[in-house]
C-alpha cells in the first residue's frame, strides 16, 4: 500500500487527497506537524532531502516529492489526464503556472494569516504577494469565462492543482466576489464525484 506523508492543512496535500479519493485509492496516511519541524528530522529527510509534504512512499519503497509531481504519477491513465498529446502538454502548462504564477501568491498569503502572529514581520509580504494572487486570479477568470475546466472542458489535474489554493484563497486575504467565473469553478469541482475537502481526515486504510 503507498504511503503519503502530509499535514492537513496543507493545499498541496489536499490536492493529492483529493485526487486519491476520486481514483478510489487506499493508502496509508502519516501527518506530520510542519510548524514543529517534524519534516526536518533526519529520519524523514532521508526520505525527502527537500524537507517538505507531501511525499508519496510506493509499495516499493522508493519516494516522490513536489504535489504536482505526485498528481500526474497517479493520474497517468486515468480519465483525469488526457492522452492526447496536446492537450497533456495544456495540463502541464497549468500546472506551471499554478507553481510559479499561483501558489506563491495565493498559498503564501493565507499561510502567512492562519501561522504568524498579527506582528510576525511576515506579515509585511502580504500586500505584495496578494497584488500577485490578485493578478492570478484574473487569469483564471479570463480562461474559465469562455471554458467550464482548464483543459480539453472536462476536468483533470490541472483543476485539482489550481482548485487546491483557490478555493481557500479568501483565507489569505483574497476575496473571490469580483471573480464570477472562478467561483462557478469552484462550485463544479467541488460537485465532482467522490469530492472530499481540505480539512476531511482521510480514512483509514
Amino acid at each position: 500500500m503507498i504511503t503519503l506523508y502530509d499535514y492537513l492543512d496543507s493545499g498541496n496535500g489536499y490536492k493529492v487527497r483529493l485526487l486519491l479519493a476520486q481514483l478510489g485509492i487506499k493508502y496509508r496516511y502519516v501527518e506530520l506537524d510542519i510548524m514543529r519541524g517534524e519534516t526536518r528530522t533526519p529520519e524523514y529527510l532521508a526520505k525527502n532531502p527537500d524537507g517538505r509534504i507531501p511525499l508519496l512512499e510506493l509499495e516499493d519503497r522508493r519516494y516522490l516529492a513536489q504535489s504536482d509531481a505526485i498528481l500526474w504519477y497517479l493520474a497517468d491513465g486515468s480519465a483525469l489526464l488526457p492522452g492526447e498529446r496536446f492537450e497533456r502538454a495544456q495540463v502541464l502548462q497549468w500546472m506551471f503556472f499554478e507553481q510559479y504564477s499561483h501558489e506563491p501568491y495565493v498559498a503564501t498569503p493565507r499561510f502567512i494569516m492562519r501561522h504568524f502572529a498579527a506582528d510576525s514581520p511576515r506579515r509585511a509580504e502580504l500586500p505584495q504577494r496578494q497584488a500577485r494572487g490578485r493578478e492570478a486570479l484574473a487569469v483564471m477568470e479570463r480562461h474559465l469565462t469562455d471554458h467550464s475546466y482548464f483543459v480539453a472542458e472536462r476536468y483533470t489535474i490541472a483543476d485539482i492543482a489550481l482548485y487546491g489554493y483557490t478555493h481557500v484563497a479568501e483565507d489569505g486575504g483574497l476575496a473571490l466576489e469580483p471573480y464570477p467565473a472562478v467561483r462557478a469553478w469552484l462550485a463544479r469541482v467541488a460537485g465532482q464525484p467522490r469530492y472530499v475537502g481540505l480539512l476531511d481526515r482521510p480514512p483509514l486504510p
